[in-house]
């Protein structure tokens, strides 16, 4: 792997000894909850007078409560202490509640079982704000993403062991429980040692005041979520994620007995296995398929996954099989049984993609001093959203519907919510088409993005060779840009959602309109102030022949102005390709060099006292050499 590999994370110790904790902590869950579920479901145990479908959902909803109940709470220990300590505390009760479970598994004590379930939800709900919140305060941004990818692959990976282990130890009867009582507290243990390895990470606000009050404290931190839009449906993006994964994967025992008509609980194990498979390998993906920055063009990438692979989970066996299988053998001979691995395995991959970035854009934008309480405002949410998800799915099931039939309900969902959410947030929209475009249609060959500042205002002077100029350096730096336009490329039609979206600034001449470019200015010194980076194409237009032309001195009017760093970026290869401008002016049809192979040079960036319109363009031109 190179240097720049999410996975040199796992030989550092300010991350690997926190994900051998959390992955251990995940690991127990899932022994846990497989071998309650496979003893439910398959051995025929009832739970006050409940069946296995019901009782599938009570058990997830049961989990889930203390989230909803604690969070807040949560949230403020998590703001107030420091977070190595929090962690071992944290384990040193998982090894309680493992030796309360053991109990309960030995003497056969099912309703004890359920009595943990609930506990091991508050033991989970008070790591969950310590977990997400210690990331950003020990990655670096660029980190983000490789750093959440692996929590998650980690997490799901824990999901496929804790699965086996359950199902086959569960297996051996009266021995298998007391085989699963000795895993649990064994894990328990390794999970403390591996804690005890964890740097000691500030607290953020050790002065805080703790509210006891969790329905007042739970409107608080929730308002504190809301103070950014983005982070707010990021959250709410989040939680449709878990309303939508768990409201399958919890009808997978139920969907294997009733409907794939197997009585062999590893095939139900082997359905999650291939949904938590994929969401671990999303997940890893998303560091290479979004070039170690927070990619939200990845967001609407996966929801239409999800939507198009549930709807044809439902297709690849709408009714009851006919015939029992008693062995996974049996059940990949069916035909149509890859088909139906395959789907959920691409539900839990586009959900990875989905996920894994909204996670990076709440750490990066949330404020630091909040940052566990919105974390915590995020685990409520999700567990609003969780018991929802169970909710709906009893009353669909005891409505008449077929589990097949609930999925495509969710498929149904999860379109509606996903139009909604882009509408509120046409951010994400735009970033999914630049992605595209950056990545199908042109061939992005980037060079020296470690020149953008990762703060801090900017401006970027770039050559202009085509319409698509703005989306491919938006796509392709690693902050977001506000452009400076020309006003009537800002017109375009096709093109001006895209601009408005990007917040572009538009510019005229002076002898065009005088104040539709005075008004320009104010907008970018008002950017600069603001910290933001804005990009300009000097050359004043998109240029005829794809040569260069003088820059003109509009750049030193903005550095007189306000005084930030000048970053000059060339675009090469891009002449002759679809929406740059045919020889007088047009322009290009298809193809056009439609898949070009384009290239991003950027330079280093040039103090404001070194500023003028001639030596940028000699750097741009140096920079882009004969690559036209």
């Amino acid at each position: 792997m190179a240097d720049s590999s999410q996975f040199t994370l796992l030989g550092q110790r300010r991350f690997a000894p926190f994900f051998i904790t959390q992955f251990l902590g995940a690991l127990n869950d899932n022994i846990f909850r497989s071998g309650l579920v496979i003893l439910v479901t398959f051995e025929g145990v009832l739970i006050a007078g409940m069946d296995h479908s019901i009782l599938a959902n009570v058990a997830g909803a049961l989990f889930i409560l203390p989230f909803f109940l604690f969070s807040a709470t949560a949230g403020q220990l998590a703001e107030k202490y420091e977070k190595s300590m929090l962690m071992r505390r944290i384990k040193i009760l998982e090894i309680a509640l493992m030796i309360l479970a053991a109990y309960a598994f030995v003497t056969e004590s099912y309703a004890i079982l359920l009595f943990v379930l609930f506990l091991m939800g508050c033991q989970s709900s008070l790591f969950g704000p310590v977990k997400y919140a210690y990331l950003p305060q020990q990655l670096k941004t660029e980190e983000l993403i490789g750093g959440n990818a692996l929590v998650e692959a980690g997490t799901y990976t824990a999901i496929i062991l804790g699965l086996i282990l359950g199902e086959r130890v569960i297996a051996y009867g009266t021995a298998g429980q007391s085989i699963i009582a000795i895993c649990l507290i064994a894990v328990a243990c390794a999970g403390y040692l591996a804690s005890r390895q964890i740097p000691t990470t500030r607290a953020v606000v050790p002065d805080l005041k703790i509210s006891l009050n969790a329905w007042s404290e739970t409107w608080r931190i929730i308002a504190f979520a809301r103070r950014d839009r983005s982070v707010f449906l990021s959250i709410l993006g989040i939680s449709w994620f878990w309303f939508f994964g768990s409201a399958i994967t919890l009808q997978v025992p139920s969907f294997t007995l009733d409907i794939l008509n197997s009585n062999e609980p590893l095939v139900a194990t082997a359905l999650l296995i291939a949904f938590a498979s994929g969401v671990g390998i999303g997940s890893l993906l998303c560091e290479r398929m979004s070039g170690q920055r927070i990619e939200l063009g990845l967001v609407p990438f996966g929801s239409i996954g999800l939507s198009v692979f549930a709807i044809d989970l439902y297709f690849a066996h709408p009714f009851a099989a006919a015939t029992t299988v008693s062995s996974v053998g049996e059940f990949l001979a069916r035909p149509g049984s890859m088909r139906i691995l395959l789907d959920l395995a691409m539900i839990g991959a586009f959900g990875g993609f989905f996920s894994v970035p909204l996670y990076a854009l709440m750490q990066q934008r949330a404020e630091r001093e909040h940052l566990s309480r919105i974390i915590a405002a995020n685990n409520i949410i999700n567990a609003i959203f969780i018991v929802c998800a169970s909710m709906l799915s009893i009353v669909l099931l005891q409505s008449g519907f077929s589990i097949p039939e609930l999925f495509i309900v969710l498929a149904i969902l999860n379109i509606a919510v996903a139009i909604y959410i882009y509408t509120l947030l046409p951010e994400f929209l735009m970033r999914f088409l630049a992605w595209i475009l950056i990545n199908i249609v042109y061939r992005i060959r980037p060079v020296g993005l470690e020149n953008v500042p990762v703060e801090g205002p900017a401006v970027v002077v770039c050559n202009h060779v085509s319409f698509m100029d703005p989306i491919l350096l938006s796509g392709s730096l690693r902050r977001p840009m506000r452009f400076v336009m020309h006003y009537k490329i800002f017109q375009i039609p096709l093109l001006r959602f895209f601009f408005k979206t990007m917040q572009a600034i538009p510019i005229a001449g002076a002898k065009e309109d005088e104040q539709i470019m005075m008004d320009a200015f104010d907008k970018v010194d008002a950017e600069l102030e603001n910290g933001n980076i804005v990009c300009i194409f000097p050359e004043g237009g998109i240029t005829q022949d794809g040569e260069i032309q003088r820059f003109r001195p509009g750049i030193e009017q903005i550095i007189a102005r306000r005084p930030v760093p000048v970053i000059p970026v060339s675009l090469g290869l891009l002449w002759g390709s679809w929406f740059s401008r045919r020889q007088g002016g047009g322009i290009r049809n298809i193809p056009g060099r439609l898949f070009a192979r384009v290239r991003i040079n950027v330079g280093e960036p040039v103090p404001p006292e070194d500023v003028t319109a001639a030596k940028l363009e000699l750097l741009v031109r140096t920079l882009r050499g004969d690559e036209r």
